[in-house]
């Protein structure tokens, strides 16, 4: 049997941050992850933080190879209508950013510092239950190398994403899911291409949205509308090629850059939230709780968002043997994730051709581009939740 104060179930960037969280706090904890360490590290996942998440990386000691490595954006070019809309969330927001900083480079910083402070961290161990979460020292049950272990803790914290074991732990009658299923995916390509220019760039086009990422100087991200079931082998770079440009080509602008296509892999949409985020001592964070499509960027960011109050309530508790910061873990983190839900699906159906669509629905579509990049006020809003809510911790 193994003795902790947290046991964390997941190594992605909620699992590790948690952990460093409480390790500068001198609380124990044991990272426990399914996958191998190689896979963790080079997961592609988001690749923009908001402002307070690399602020949280710079206050925990983090910050110097991301303020090196990472790409300050200022501005989204939307494209519709065959012209460009420059919507400076920079300026909309007072001085706030966005920055292209990949999560497996999220993910590589907070590895090294956990392990040059001898984190105990378990890989290719999978978790086959969790028991005792309504008790006073609940238990994870796992796998590594083959042989069964036992992790006794505290409190479990919920990692492991949305197929992960930890929300499987509540019971049915105790959760509450919704659930939106969009009716397209995202072609996703890496490419061996500078960006055209350097502002995120947005096609919202009768053909399907598009999208142009920085990477790095060198390399771009690019995003294309297309059925969930489909397949990358139904796209011959020739056809990446034409539906982008067509896409996101406008008058008065530079063409994208064509390159050497490294990755093509399609992903699926869907909102989705868990009501509660908290069972007995179990505490979910991150995709365990909540799903957002990817236009605004917040996977990775809400769940540091969460990993902060988390945070914050377990070192109150131990501290300062105050719970209200952990009995109030889950309506804290809801209230916000409500509303990023509201701005990420908001902006999935204003940028994206739905099946059926008529034209007045894309009139409203066009209307409600025109009023957000287009007025003052339209600009505040959108710069407001793009470089991020403010957190309640």
């Amino acid at each position: 049997m193994i003795r902790t104060q947290v046991g964390i179930i997941g190594a992605g960037p909620a699992g590790f941050m948690l952990s460093h969280l409480l390790h500068l706090e001198g609380i124990e904890s044991v990272i426990i992850e399914r996958s191998q360490k190689d896979h963790v590290r080079s997961r592609l996942r988001a690749g923009v933080l908001e402002q307070g998440t690399v602020e949280m990386m710079r206050e925990v000691g983090l910050g110097e190879r991301m303020d090196r490595l990472a790409l300050e954006q200022h501005a989204l070019d939307f494209r519709f209508n065959n012209r460009s809309h420059r919507l400076d969330f920079h300026e909309a927001s007072g001085g706030r950013s966005a920055w292209v900083y990949p999560q497996y480079e999220v993910v590589a910083d907070l590895m090294q510092a956990r392990e040059e402070a001898g984190a105990q961290i378990f890989y290719d161990a999978p978790v086959t239950h969790i028991e005792g979460l309504e008790g006073s020292r609940p238990t994870i049950h796992f796998e590594s190398e083959g042989q069964p272990l036992e992790l006794s803790c505290d409190f479990v914290a919920g990692c492991d994403g949305f197929r992960g074991i930890s929300r499987s732990a509540i019971p049915d009658d105790k959760l509450r899911l919704y659930d939106r299923v969009y009716p397209f995916g995202w072609l996703g390509i890496l490419a061996d291409a500078p960006p055209a220019i350097q502002d995120i760039t947005w096609g919202c086009h009768p053909d399907g949205f598009a999208m142009m990422s920085i990477r790095t100087p060198e390399v771009t991200r690019l995003y294309l509308q297309c059925d969930p079931d489909d397949s990358p082998d139904n796209w011959s770079d020739d056809r990446i090629w034409a539906a982008l440009h067509k896409r996101l080509d406008v008058d008065g602008q530079p063409p994208i850059n064509e390159g050497r296509i490294t990755q093509k892999a399609i992903t699926a949409m869907r909102s989705f939230i868990c009501e509660p985020m908290r069972f007995g001592r179990l505490f979910l964070a991150g995709d365990a709780a909540h799903i957002v499509p990817p236009t605004g960027a917040k996977g990775l960011n809400a769940a540091m968002a969460d990993i902060k109050v988390l945070g914050r309530s377990l070192v109150e508790h131990y501290k300062r043997h105050d719970q209200r910061w952990l009995d109030g873990y889950a309506d804290t983190c809801l209230e916000r994730m409500w509303l990023v839900q509201r701005f990420s699906a908001g902006l999935c159906t204003m940028v994206h051709q739905f099946p059926g669509q008529s034209a007045f629905e894309r009139g409203m579509q066009l209307a409600d581009l025109n009023y957000m990049t287009g007025t003052r006020e339209g600009r505040a809003v959108f710069a407001h939740n793009f470089t991020g809510l403010p957190v309640q911790a």
